[in-house]
This record gives structure tokens, sequence and C-alpha cells, in this order.
């Protein structure tokens, strides 16, 4: 058994914190409340009412403080440690602006409910998220998506924060739209639309937030905010004024496109994350498997306090701790096979999907075991990494309004930039087979054997001796560099 962590504090003098520590523990609805502007490093101010407070002050929206947005991407790009919390704030705030700016054209009234409605699902939408919930939940599949998970959802709500959602009269419909339910009435449509639709709040927040955070000098114009209409009971985009088409509205859309796909390229599937992703993802699975780690635990931790726990349970697994230690140390895995695209059929992609990504019937463990038995490698020293091939840059698909008269989706439009940015957005795919940096003794000798291994296993042919991609893995950096 691991002995507890110990913490270290100063006891304040009695007198004199007496009082300041009694009202704290107050339950939160005794506690006068009152509405808060907060400063945001990338919106300014942001102002949110006493009741939008109350949901900040409980302990399941409190939790986001400890969950990065990027997760591992901090290894790439030392600076992406925001959290969901703040782009909980900052989604809440986009939709109240996209609110304002739909009033002020006329094209919808909103009523005090579907404004509390809007603005508290905006600043709710990410609570079910755990540490890395991503990597665990897109690439490796251990863990249903967040927000198709009812048994993270009711641990959520099971607390103060379903307490305070039930005295606002809000619990039901927040519980319903946070499981992706499609609303009855039309009208509501559109009002999901605000902040979870093609381009929504949550999009144009965690676009300019990542960008920021990750050093990238692209943004988009807060004008794009007055392009939202509301056509055939849908939130879209007017691309037209008195009728006439307007370039500068769809360049400014196109733009949105550019920012999707560059942080995609150079953030989301970056090629160190991509490794330091699918190791952490191994170690956790490694700990199930094993019985000292159990996916629910996962709902009430935080990415240091997750990290802390999977190390301490798996003292004596050897293989996860090898895993996790290089984490800590940046000694990623590196490629030592890999494909994309090119050359592949329909049906080829849909049995790696099958094998690889959905895991049918352990295919993806099976092939890791059988490859590292062909060099006598430990367990967990070949990782396979297979997104999904149904990559699609799914803000193409928004609707447009053209004329008074005529709409329709974006990536209809035969605009050759936006047809080129959904072809490179799929290209973006790759499967790959990781590796430790160092395979001991015969090091190149043994990568090459295990490259011809991976060959005649997946009955694919290696490409990751020819492209640009595949050296930025080999590219020498001095000790453990943080460069991209």
């Amino acid at each position: 058994m691991s002995k507890p962590v110990k913490t270290f504090t100063t006891l304040p003098q009695p007198s004199r914190q007496l009082p300041k520590r009694s009202s704290s523990r107050l339950p939160l609805r005794a506690r006068t409340v009152r509405a808060k502007t907060i400063r945001d490093a990338i919106h300014g101010d942001m102002t949110f009412s006493a009741d939008e407070v109350r949901l900040l002050d409980t302990q399941a929206m409190q939790r986001l403080r400890g969950i990065k947005q990027l997760g591992l991407s901090h290894l790439v790009y030392p600076s992406a440690v925001h959290t969901r919390f703040e782009h909980s704030l900052g989604a809440c705030h986009l939709a109240g602006k996209i609110i304002e700016n739909l009033e002020q054209k006329g094209v919808y009234r909103f009523t005090e409910d579907e404004r509390r409605r809007i603005r508290t699902v905006a600043l709710l939408h990410d609570i079910t998220h755990v540490p890395f919930g991503h990597t665990f939940e897109d690439e490796r599949r251990i863990a249903p998506r967040h927000d198709a998970d009812i048994q993270r959802l009711n641990t959520m709500l099971s607390g103060d924060l379903g307490e305070e959602l039930e005295r606002q009269g809000l619990l039901t419909a927040v519980r319903s739209q946070l499981l992706g339910e499609m609303p009855p009435v039309r009208d509501d449509y559109f009002i999901r639309d605000i902040f979870a639709g093609t381009i929504c709040a949550d999009l144009l927040d965690y676009l300019r937030r990542d960008a920021r955070f990750c050093g990238l000098t692209v943004d988009y114009d807060d004008r794009l905010l007055a392009l939202f209409t509301r056509l055939g009971g849908r939130l879209a985009l007017d691309l037209q004024r008195h009728g006439l088409f307007r370039h500068d509205a769809l360049s400014e859309v196109v733009h949105v496109l550019r920012m999707r796909y560059l942080l995609t390229e150079r953030v989301y599937f970056h090629h160190a994350k991509i490794a330091a992703g699918a190791m952490l993802s191994k170690a956790l699975e490694m700990a199930i498997a094993a019985g000292q780690f159990a996916y629910t635990e996962l709902f009430g931790l935080r990415d240091d306090a997750f990290l802390y726990v999977l190390r301490e349970r798996t003292v004596g697994l050897p293989e996860v701790q090898r895993l996790l230690s290089g984490l800590a140390t940046r000694q990623l895995y590196k490629p030592v096979f890999w494909t994309n695209r090119d050359g592949l059929t329909e049906s080829e992609l849909d049995r790696l999907k099958r094998q690889f990504y959905d895991n049918a019937e352990g295919a993806r463990e099976q092939m890791e075991a059988a490859l590292c038995d062909d060099l006598g490698l430990p367990a967990g020293s070949v990782i396979v990494y297979c997104p999904s091939p149904d990559m699609a840059l799914k803000e193409a698909h928004v609707t447009v309004q053209l004329s008074e008269h005529e709409s329709a989706q974006l990536s209809s439009l035969a605009h050759p930039e936006i047809e080129t940015l959904l072809l490179r957005h799929r290209q973006l795919w790759r499967l790959v087979v990781l590796a430790p940096p160092d395979l001991g003794r015969h090091a190149a000798k043994r990568r090459r054997a295990l490259t011809r291994h991976c060959e005649a296993r997946l009955g694919l042919p290696d490409r990751s001796g020819d492209t640009l991609w595949s050296r930025l893995f080999f590219q020498p950096m001095p000790g453990n560099s943080c460069l991209p």
C-alpha cells in the first residue's frame, strides 16, 4: 500500500480566521452570490449572472480547472496548459455574443428562459470531460465519448451541480442537451446550434484559445459573429446583404476553415502528441487489464491526480512504469511503420478501422503482442495508433445564405480553397506503429526488422522512409527538447 500524500499548511489564528472559515462552509444556496465579471486572456472582461456564478462554484465545475484543454500538447507547446474551465467560460461568453448579434439584427427575439438555457448549456458543455479525455475516447477508445456517456453525466449531476440546476429549473433541459438528444420543438434546433452547431460558440472559443496558447499567430475577425442568422429553423451564416453576395464574408468563413485545418495539422495531430497520447492510453489500458485501475475512477480526477494514482497503482507492472517514465522524461516512442490513404481502397480503410480503431475482437492488442513476440520485446513496447479514417472538416458543411432566396452548404460552392482544405484534412489520417526510441543493442537493425514484420502482418507497405512527415520524428534534438 502506498503512503497517503502529506500536505503541509500553516494553520491560521482561530481568533482572526474563524468567522471567514465558518461562512465558507455554508451551503451554496445559503450564501449571497452576485453577478461577476471575469477577466479572460482571450476575450477580455466576461460577465456572468448570479445563477451562472453559483454553477461555477460547484465542485463539478471547479474540477475542470485541473483538466487541460489540449491534454498532452504541452509536451510540444509548453504554454498549452489552458484548461477546460477557461474554455467553458469562453464558450458561454461567445454564446451570449451570438445571442446579442441575432437580436440586434432582428433575426430572433429570445425569451429570458431561452437565453438562460443557452448560456447554461454552453457553460456546462464540457462537464463530463475526464483527464486526457479525447486521448482515451478518440484514439484508443478506452472510454465512451464524453457527450455519449450517461453513467458519467449522471455522476457529474449527482452532487451540488445537479442540486443547483434543479433549483434553477434547468436540470431536465440541460441533461437532455448534454446527452445530445434532439429537441422536440423545431425552434430548439436553432437554439442548440448556438452552442453545439457546425460553427458555434464552442468551436469559436477553442479555435482562438488553442491557437493563442500554442503560439500560433492566427485568428478570426469578431465581425464573423455578425454573420449568424436563422435559416429554415437552424443557425446559418449570412453571406449576402440586400440580396448581393458578399465575397468578404465568404473569405472570413473560409479563414475559420483554415484555422481549423492548421490546428489539426500542427496541434491535434502533431507527431509528438500522437506518440505521447498512444503511450498514456496504452499505460491505462494495461492497468485496467491488470485490475489496477477502473474506468469510472476517472470521473473524479484531475490530470495530475490521475497520473499520480496511475503510477502508484502500477508499481508492480514494469511495462506500465516504463511508459509513464518515458512520458515524464519526454522519451517518446518513435514510428517504425506508418501508412496513409494513398493507394488504399475504401474496403481496406474499413478493415483497418474495424481492426485498429474499433479494436474488433481485440485485434489491436493481438497485433501489438505479436509484434513484441516477433522481436522478443517486453509487453507494451509496440503500440498501434489508428484514428478513425472518417475524418472530415465538418465546419465546411455549415449552411450559408447566398441571396435572399438561395442557400447552400459551404462545401457545395465549388470554392477551390475549400475543396483543397477538405482534401488535405482527410489526408492527415495516418496508421502508425510506434516503438521505444532505444531498442537496445543493434537498435537500427531491430528497428528495420520490426518494420518488415509490420509490413508482413499488416499487408501494407511502409511509407516511413520517404516523406518529410516521417523525418520529423527523427530530427535530432538536444536532450529532451520541447521544440515542436
